[in-house]
């Protein structure tokens, strides 16, 4: 078995080369490629990433930014391995938990497999997020009539192939609630691994939004109609 860990980065010098050197460093119980998508980052972060030239890393590059789901999608489309995770530069999530996630795959017990974060003081910067990030995962649950505890989670385990067929269109933070509704969908639900999460605030780079839980709301619906057409 093969990972590919697919990394976006649109300006993110802060953390970046030590997020590069984290995810290389951890003991997969696999071969390994990171695939990394500079979506057109004006900061430090393109010539961090040409400092780096461990034959695991390839380097791609959008002339302009063009959103965080369309940066996994140029990823996934150039993956070379059997399962494919995102693991954002920003080092809100630990890659050395990434091995928690494939061992019930390398088990038997599972194909997809989400990391579900739990939230307390010490790792949500803002409780309007965490409200958020709970209204569009109920959202899911009550649309798909289905249980799961963290739907935008960044850590993500899907077979390439699986992902590539799901023909994920959202370019932008609506790719995660796209990918769980196209799962649901077709009655695949995910097995969930705890992990740990370290929330950025605003200074720190923070993106998402309030607008990004509405369109994750409204992308489940749509979702959730064409199960019933």
């Amino acid at each position: 078995m093969k990972l590919s860990i697919l990394m976006p980065v649109y300006n993110e010098e802060a953390t970046l080369a030590s997020a590069v050197s984290r995810v290389l460093a951890v003991g997969y119980p696999c071969d390994l490629e990171l695939v990394v998508v500079d979506d057109g980052s004006s900061d430090a972060s393109p010539k961090i990433l040409a400092g780096f030239e461990d034959p695991r890393v390839s380097v791609h590059t959008h002339p302009r930014n063009a959103g965080k789901g369309a940066a996994i999608d140029t990823a996934v489309r150039v993956a070379t391995g059997d399962y494919v995770i995102m693991c954002d530069a920003d080092l809100e999530y630990a890659p050395e938990e990434i091995p928690s996630l494939l061992a019930p795959v390398l088990s038997g017990d599972a194909t997809v497999v989400y990391g579900s974060r739990s939230f307390g003081s010490h790792n949500a910067y803002s409780y309007l997020y965490v409200l958020g990030n709970r209204g569009v995962t109920l959202a899911a649950n009550v649309l798909f009539n289905v249980y799961i505890s963290d739907l935008e989670t960044c850590f993500k385990l899907l077979p390439t192939q699986l992902w590539r067929d799901l023909d994920v269109r959202s370019r932008g933070f609506g790719m995660e609630a796209e990918v769980t509704g196209k799962l649901l969908r077709r009655g695949i639900r995910p097995y969930e691994v705890p992990i740990s999460y370290r929330a950025r605030s605003r200074e720190e780079g923070k993106k998402l939004t309030w607008r990004d839980g509405v369109e994750a709301i409204a992308i489940l619906l749509r979702e959730r109609v064409r199960q019933a057409a």
